[in-house]
């Protein structure tokens, strides 16, 4: 393979060099700075088509070995740090500048540009901080702040002990304890649920930044389960599907409500976020697959008791079981559930694609 020099255009900051190598495509790079001599070697498309090119500039004054490159499917990105901080007027050691050597004209500043250019940002942060300080400040900020984090707090604390004690109880009695989960968890279960009323009631008093719906479809759904179908009917207490409804449940809530809890201070733990925009993929439709065994395991029952039927009147005789509304309820999970599945994908989305961005 034939041995080649890019074209390589250069610009400089009072501590740095930028040098941008004209090579895309670029891979089996290397790149050093060896006694304040640059040396570059890698394979990719120039100006003589796919090759391997190499280069090497002795800079003019002393540099540091610590050399940064990016390299894009356009170009070689090369950062090198002077070792005092002034002005060169010139790269190399040699006065004669080398003839695959160019100025970057796109990133080239003079010393007063520079100069400038700083004291321009200076204005800018100084109007911005003026700006600011013209907004007035949320008074009850404290307060609003307070309450989120003590609700993500009682709910996270609430979930964990359920999370717990249903894990406990199953290493213990094993399949045993699939059976007297409600007996043994419905109470905290009945405040937590209770509690999360508040979600839909938050970003309507404009509390949190979240979508309304999404919160009413979950925490009603939820609810129908817990209070209606456990709640009222004795027979589905002792059945197992109890047990996985709540163990789906406490698992993704228990790393829910932390991550809340910490964005309110502003903190951020960098598993716990990938946990909570990860685990609802598989935990939220099997929690749902759970909610409708146990919503056609009730009809039967609604049928037998005529609990909650609609009385009808003397011509149509009887009356209508409330298992008809449940057929229908399951239908608008189903529906609930692709409500949800999208908005927590487009959050993921959002969330990952912005993070990818402040890292370029």
């Amino acid at each position: 393979m034939q041995l080649l020099t890019p074209h390589v255009y250069w610009a400089q900051r009072r501590g740095e060099i930028f040098l941008r190598v004209d090579l895309s495509d670029a891979k089996n790079l290397n790149i050093s700075v060896e006694e304040n001599t640059l040396q570059f070697r890698g394979q990719g498309h120039g100006a003589k088509g796919e090759n391997e090119y190499k280069f090497s500039l002795e800079f003019r004054e002393p540099v540091r070995p610590e050399v940064e490159h990016r390299s894009t499917q356009r170009q070689v990105d090369i950062r090198v740090r002077k070792q005092s901080e002034h002005w060169w007027d010139r790269l190399t050691q040699q006065e004669k500048k080398p003839l695959f050597l160019a100025p970057d004209f796109d990133r080239w500043l003079t010393e007063s540009d520079v100069e400038m250019e700083l004291k321009n940002k200076e204005e800018e942060r100084i109007n911005s901080i003026r700006v600011e300080s013209r907004v007035p400040k949320d008074p009850f900020l404290g307060v609003k702040r307070g309450y989120l984090f003590m609700y993500n707090l009682v709910q996270f604390l609430g979930f964990s002990w359920i999370f717990v004690n249903m894990t406990v109880r199953l290493f213990i009695l094993g399949q045993d304890s699939f059976y007297d989960t409600f007996h043994s968890t419905a109470d905290m279960m009945y405040f937590c649920q209770m509690m999360a009323v508040l979600e839909v009631v938050n970003p309507l008093l404009g509390l949190v930044r979240t979508a309304f719906l999404p919160a009413l479809l979950q925490v009603t759904g939820r609810n129908v389960i817990l209070f209606v179908i456990f709640g009222c009917l004795d027979e589905m207490q002792n059945k197992a599907v109890v047990f996985f409804v709540f163990y789906l449940w406490s698992c993704v809530e228990i790393f829910r409500y932390p991550f809340y809890m910490l964005g309110v201070v502003g903190t951020e733990w960098k598993l716990l976020t990938w946990l909570r925009y990860s685990l609802w993929i598989p935990l939220y439709p099997l929690g749902t697959i759970a909610e409708a065994v146990a919503v056609v395991q009730s009809l039967s029952l609604f049928d037998e008791t005529l609990m909650f039927a609609l009385p009808l009147p003397s011509l149509l005789g009887g009356s209508l079981s409330f298992s008809y509304s449940l057929r229908l309820y399951l239908i608008l999970m189903f529906l609930g559930l692709f409500i949800n599945f999208r908005h927590l994908y487009k959050q993921r989305k959002r969330r990952y694609r912005s993070r990818k961005r402040k890292q370029h």
